[in-house]
């Protein structure tokens, strides 16, 4: 019992550690005016109010949106057929296939961003500042977080022994893959999308570099605001934490409906 309660204890004070930064941001969001005070001297709704009512905010938290979705979506059509592959069917290429997905780790965004800026800045097409070279580098810097995820649920259900019985029984490559392997790893898939979805989320180097004012994503807007009010930058943390929790949620229900479990008969 005193070994439980230690634990209980060190659990409730790393969550107060990570919660009280956005509770402290929540209150800075509902004060009139907070100052010289332990507590604000009055609470209100106007930031929010403010925030829902500018289009400015709607339209780059839709960018935001638009350009994770693409990326995210552009990562998994590549990477995990390109890991079972080299999982089940070309193992020698496994560490290759590692080292090249961890090269991003190794480049810092402001130079990655500068070359990406000088290569497609000219030429037949010129891409620089538009939305696909921002969706072309979020796909680069999600690299090994999809790899990490998606590697370790195909370990985990043994996704070579599985296929190899699926093909036994009679079913293509495609309907093993399809049918058997994918909805077993599932869970990794979801995870992966969902840190890929909160790094990206959160990212912005490559945003202000690469596009800027030119396509302004909620990260540039809450740049912008910072310097015009606290209480109404509080506002956009929140509104974008609160927007990040509905839309995880939804990912995780949706990824249960869509890859459940087929009846096998």
């Amino acid at each position: 019992m005193k070994n439980k309660g230690y634990h209980y204890a060190i659990i409730l004070l790393l969550m107060a550690y990570l919660l009280l930064p956005l509770a402290a941001t929540l209150l800075f969001a509902l004060a009139k005016e907070w100052q010289a005070t332990i507590l604000p001297s009055g609470w209100t709704l106007e930031w929010f109010a403010v925030l829902l009512q500018d289009a400015r905010f709607l339209e780059s938290l839709g960018r935001s949106l638009l350009v994770c979705t693409l990326s995210v979506l552009l990562s998994l059509a590549v990477m995990v057929p390109t890991i079972y592959i080299v999982t089940v069917y070309m193992p020698k290429l496994e560490k290759l296939l590692y080292a090249l997905v961890l090269l991003p780790y190794a480049l810092p965004g402001v130079v990655m961003a500068v070359g990406l800026i000088r290569i497609y800045s000219g030429g037949p097409v010129p891409i620089a500042g538009t939305l696909w070279i921002l969706v072309g580098a979020y796909f680069v810097i999600i690299l090994p977080y999809m790899y990490q995820g998606i590697r370790n649920a195909l370990r985990t259900v043994n996704a070579r022994e599985l296929t190899d019985a699926a093909e036994l029984l009679g079913a293509t490559r495609v309907q093993a893959f399809r049918q058997v392997v994918l909805p077993n790893i599932l869970p990794g898939i979801t995870v992966s999308v969902l840190l890929s979805f909160s790094i990206l989320f959160g990212e912005f180097v490559l945003a202000n570099l690469l596009v800027g004012g030119r396509y302004e994503t909620v990260q540039i807007y809450l740049y912008k605001r910072l310097s015009e009010s606290g209480h109404l930058s509080s506002a956009v943390a929140i509104a974008y934490f609160g927007f990040v929790l509905i839309l995880s949620g939804l990912l995780l229900r949706l990824g249960k409906w869509v890859f459940r479990t087929p009846d096998i008969r």
